[in-house]
């Protein structure tokens, strides 16, 4: 692979993928923004001005693409990350801006999903507006290439038969920034790691944020690689990694 690891890349995930060679054998574990300033007027879609409790990961990117640019952005790079990485987790939340998107992505890349992972928060935040469910879960979709994806079975993992549910119940992640109100929790990483990462793997976020999937993969000895478009979230990720390699000296 011609590319630093170790290192998160202040640029687009699709820009780090495109110097990474095919097969490069990558474990992928990210969350993508939401797309939460995507809303509805009318019954047809439309951009809401950003404010403080739907910009929930970024102050400086709208969140707010049509839902049509949405889909084809989410789709190109699924297929990059199926090209560079053995196995993919990509976790992803059914908000009005994403749902009939990633409904799409669900059967587009059907015979690349091997399974569905329900991330249980054990609370769910008070809908918006009335009429609507409270958003209790996110969904994990794991993807790997037709061969392997045909079957439910994973040819590498750490669990022993009957142990591992598809559920998890597991809180949200605190906040690292004040800009950053949906934090990937470390439980959530590590519980992937143990479960299905093996020594050498390079574990890879392409939508790095405040770096919790670099940060909780350094912990537990794996190289990372990450890309982010916020330089500010860049530097988080390194403060953090740096201060736990003080706090294990």
């Amino acid at each position: 692979m011609d590319i630093e690891i170790n290192k998160i890349y202040n640029e687009s995930c699709l820009e780090t993928m495109s110097r990474i060679s095919d097969n490069a054998n990558l474990f992928t574990i990210c969350s993508p923004p939401y797309n939460m300033n995507l809303r509805i007027r009318n019954g047809k879609y439309c951009s809401r001005q950003i404010v403080k409790e739907l910009s929930t990961k970024y102050s400086n990117f709208n969140d707010n693409l049509p839902i049509d640019e949405f889909y084809e952005l989410h789709s190109s790079i699924i297929k990059e990350l199926l090209r560079v990485s053995k196995i993919v987790f990509y976790n992803i939340q059914i908000v009005t801006g994403s749902k009939r998107a990633f409904f799409k992505i669900i059967g587009e890349f059907a015979n690349n999903l091997k399974e569905i992972i329900v991330w249980d928060k054990t609370h769910g935040q008070p809908a918006m507006q009335s009429n609507v469910l409270n958003s209790r879960s996110e969904f994990i979709l794991v993807f790997e290439n037709d061969e392997k994806a045909i079957s439910r079975k994973f040819e590498q993992c750490n669990f022993n038969r009957g142990t591992l549910d598809n559920v998890w119940n597991i809180k949200r992640g605190k906040k690292i920034s004040k800009e950053h109100g949906a934090v990937f929790p470390i439980e959530l990483v590590g519980r992937i790691l143990s479960n299905f990462a093996t020594e050498g793997d390079i574990i890879y976020d392409p939508f790095s944020g405040t770096g919790t999937t670099a940060y909780t993969a350094h912990m537990n000895g794996f190289s990372y690689l990450g890309s982010e478009i916020s330089k500010e979230y860049c530097e988080i990720t390194e403060n953090r990694i740096n201060a736990c390699n003080i706090i294990k000296i």
